[in-house]
């Protein structure tokens, strides 16, 4: 469990703080979205998952453990992070190598090694590109490649930082669907995303930030019904939850994606004739 206990955070260079008396508590087996407008403090409060940063005030346990008392690198193997930079954390000089560092580091045996690169690589569709260097990967490639390197050490907690940036509509689906089986396998998975339509057909529990503060931790869909707070962190609905407040009272609730809108009207049209 990753419990947030009265959390509050400033840069040594700046004078206001950045969070301001966060608590939340997450479990195994989450999905879980952070979302806000740029500025509101979201992947300031992940970089305190795995102690990348350390608070001010409050604090941060992980497994019971404070983030203050231990190094990153030991947080980091239950805490897997992926950068929404992805330049910012590859460095190795082929993609083969890339996945196997951390797996080395953390002390798994060779024949393991070769076990989980290949299955994550070949995952991912990178497995052509073992022996490539990582630097010329494409932007959505790069992505994947840091997810493969993550998934491979199989830790707690998957934190996905702007995971979608870069991935055409079949990536994301791929994607949707291996967040799905993680959960299923008592994971969590924490994402920080602006991607309104594949957070709704994801459908996690979703922490709204404004200004560093937590403004609403409750369901998806109840958070996007909620017009005066997503006004005030600058979220834009889901085009079928504007679709939803366009149709009520027809609708009994805002369909996920287009099968199910399909359904719902053709539902509506029988009743018309």
């Amino acid at each position: 469990m990753i419990e947030v206990k009265q959390l509050h955070f400033k840069y040594p260079t700046m004078k206001n703080y950045v969070l301001n008396n966060i608590n939340i508590r997450i479990e195994l087996g989450q999905i879980v979205a952070i979302m806000g407008s740029n500025g509101s403090g979201k992947t300031t409060l992940i970089k305190h998952f795995n102690g990348l940063l350390k608070p001010n005030e409050g604090f941060v346990k992980v497994f019971g453990k404070d983030t203050r008392d231990d190094s990153v690198a030991a947080f980091s193997r239950r805490v897997g992070l992926v950068f929404q930079n992805p330049d910012h954390q590859i460095f190795s000089d082929t993609v083969w190598n890339e996945v196997a560092f951390a797996l080395k580091n953390f002390g798994f045996e060779e024949e393991v090694i070769k076990k989980r690169v290949k299955w994550a690589l070949e995952f991912f569709n990178l497995i052509q590109y073992k022996d490539t260097s990582p630097l010329l990967l494409s932007g959505g490639e790069k992505k994947r490649l840091c997810l493969a390197s993550i998934l491979a050490w199989d830790p707690d907690y998957i934190v996905l930082d702007e995971p979608t940036v870069g991935q055409d509509f079949l990536q994301k689906e791929k994607l949707r669907e291996v967040i799905k089986m993680l959960a299923t396998r008592n994971k969590t998975v924490i994402i920080v995303s602006h991607d309104v339509e594949f957070i709704w057909r994801l459908q996690p529990r979703l922490i709204l930030l404004s200004n560093g503060e937590v403004a609403m931790d409750d369901t998806c869909a109840n958070v996007f019904q909620n017009n005066v707070l997503l006004d005030k962190c600058g979220i834009v609905k889901p085009q079928f939850v504007e679709l939803f407040d366009q149709l009520t009272p027809l609708l009994t609730h805002p369909p996920l994606d287009v099968l199910e809108a399909r359904s719902i009207f053709l539902k509506l049209m029988k009743k018309g004739e």
